[in-house]
């Protein structure tokens, strides 16, 4: 948190593809058009990162994704595998950047994040299948989960009311 005319506001680390950055896998943002998150980028409450751009990783690149039947929990413990369409071993990358997306959220203050669901790094609620047939089932990903264990609030694109009531309900408690 950080003061803010008299009151105290909550900064959201959001992923920087729904700020209109190209660092998706294939170059591409995701970006997210909403008066809420401009109000809130000029307010100065967003901190941008793409966890796998901050890993290292370049753009575009291979899609990648969990593996079958693994989960982001089982990935961070070392007992699952991210894998990019041509079969290369990403899972070093991609717990690197969500070691450095929960560094970040802390040394930032952000208590939420705004995550582009789908992703091994950043979905919240969903994730594709890991056979890259274009299914998705319920999950999350290794950023989404390595934030949630650090006690930050995780919502994703879609979830954008949801957050901005949790933070009104944050900042009118007074955190």
């Amino acid at each position: 948190m950080f003061q803010f005319r008299g009151g105290f506001v909550e900064k959201v680390l959001i992923s920087s593809c729904l700020m209109g950055a190209r660092v998706r896998y294939d170059g591409k943002a995701k970006t997210l058009d909403d008066q809420l998150l401009a109000t809130w980028r000029a307010e100065g409450r967003l901190i941008s990162l793409c966890p796998e751009m901050a890993a290292g990783l370049p753009t575009p690149r291979a899609p990648a994704e969990i593996a079958p039947g693994a989960t982001a929990e089982a990935v961070l413990r070392g007992r699952g595998a991210i894998y990019d369409k041509d079969g290369l071993d990403m899972t070093a990358d991609f717990v690197n950047g969500a070691n450095l997306a929960l560094e970040v959220a802390q040394e930032s203050g952000c208590r939420f994040a705004l995550l582009t669901d789908g992703s091994p790094s950043c979905g919240s609620t969903r994730v594709y299948s890991g056979d890259f047939n274009g299914q998705t089932h319920e999950g999350e990903g290794v950023v989404a989960a390595r934030l949630r264990a650090g006690g930050v609030r995780v919502f994703a694109q879609h979830q954008l009311n949801d957050l901005a009531r949790a933070i009104e309900e944050a900042e009118n408690s007074g955190g």
